[in-house]
């Protein structure tokens, strides 16, 4: 097979056509975005309690973040300084505009956001880029599941702000961490079960993947530009990687093969869960987010299972979250997995985490998913 196309994002040209999904909290950091950056590929620091090592992480979680954002950023510049990187930035994230704000300022070359509709994300971001005197412009690249929630977007940030994506990114049911999708539509599309490999309806999904690429390719038209589209989701080879261009998408988005990574910023711990997991250790919970989430089954979630797992603290983290019913703090879940407690941890997981057989090293992945 020859040399993959580049994916041309904006003004960037990014030699391999692969973005490392963000994951938070604390897994893709800057070393994992810096390695990947540095190999062609683009690489994606995850917001969410990104602060939370920062010794006022407790007493004031946003003054912690909005600092850690800059800081993770310059680390990944100084692995990877002519390398493209990135933000993941949740829309259900609380004060969800001040972290996009620092994200500009800190001079991220995209954002990618979806746990939501990133409706208002354009106006932020020149909001950033006027009150810091930026030349540079961030680009902006919505997360959708569907071809309606694609629309709606697109729709909206063309009457609202005449602008449309620069990127979009079309994650499927297959990814890991918080789900676009309802669990009667993970089900329709036999992505709720314990072999996915099996049960999943590939082609019914590609049908949506080929209505979202459609209403994409309307708006590019409109503005005279093609909008890349990077599709996400239980890629995890290079063949799932072939299928993906072949559908029409300019590239991929590839969160779960980078943990078992030598870069990856997760404890070995949690990458030692991925090896150790088979494909009947990975299941759909519900996320205090309220959307769906795919996670690896441990003592944890057998607890939170049986009740509610009271939270000792608010870390003031999800818009949506009312502390005194939410079924447990989902910060805390998830800086356990950071910190390699396990048993006390929600471990966020794509669907072919399973597959995850030894420790590789970033750039080992890259040639894998490239077919070098």
């Amino acid at each position: 097979m020859g040399k993959m196309k580049p994916l041309v994002i904006g003004g960037f040209t990014v030699e391999k056509p692969v973005i490392q999904g963000g994951m938070g909290v604390g897994i893709s950091l800057h070393r994992l975005a810096g390695a990947v950056a540095k190999a062609g590929g683009v690489g994606i620091i995850s917001t969410a309690q990104i602060g939370f090592r920062e010794p006022d992480f407790e007493t004031d979680p946003l003054k912690a973040n909005l600092r850690a954002i800059g800081q993770e950023l310059k680390k990944a510049r100084e692995i990877a300084p002519g390398g493209v990187i990135g933000f993941n930035i949740m829309v259900a994230t609380r004060q969800y505009k001040e972290y996009v704000k620092a994200a500009v300022k800190a001079g991220a070359d995209l954002i990618i956001s979806g746990a939501g509709l990133p409706i208002s994300l354009p106006e932020y971001v020149e909001e950033a880029q006027r009150e810091n005197g930026l030349a540079k412009t961030t680009l902006i690249v919505p997360i959708v599941s569907t071809a309606k929630s694609a629309g709606v977007i697109c729709k909206m940030w063309d009457r609202k702000y005449g602008k449309a994506p620069d990127m979009v990114v079309i994650e499927g049911p297959l990814a890991g961490g918080h789900l676009g999708f309802s669990r009667e539509q993970l089900k329709e599309y036999g992505a709720d079960s314990e072999d996915t490999e099996a049960s999943f309806n590939r082609q019914e999904y590609d049908r949506e993947t080929g209505k979202i690429l459609d209403v994409v390719r309307e708006y590019g038209e409109k503005y005279g530009r093609h909008i890349p589209v990077v599709t996400a989701g239980g890629i995890y080879s290079h063949e799932d990687v072939i299928h993906q261009l072949d559908l029409g998408a300019d590239g991929v988005q590839v969160a779960t093969r980078f943990v078992t990574t030598e870069e990856c910023d997760a404890p070995e711990s949690y990458k030692q869960a991925y090896i150790k997991a088979g494909k009947k250790d990975i299941v759909i919970t519900k996320s205090p987010v309220g959307m769906p989430g795919r996670a690896i089954v441990n003592p944890f979630l057998d607890r939170a299972a049986k009740g509610r797992i009271a939270p000792k603290r608010c870390y003031g983290c999800l818009e949506k979250c009312e502390p005194s019913v939410t079924p447990y703090c989902i910060t805390s879940a998830l800086v356990h997995a950071a910190e390699g407690k396990l048993d006390e941890a929600l471990l966020f997981c794509g669907s072919n985490a399973w597959r995850a057989q030894r420790i590789e090293t970033v750039e080992q992945v890259m040639k894998d998913l490239t077919g070098e």
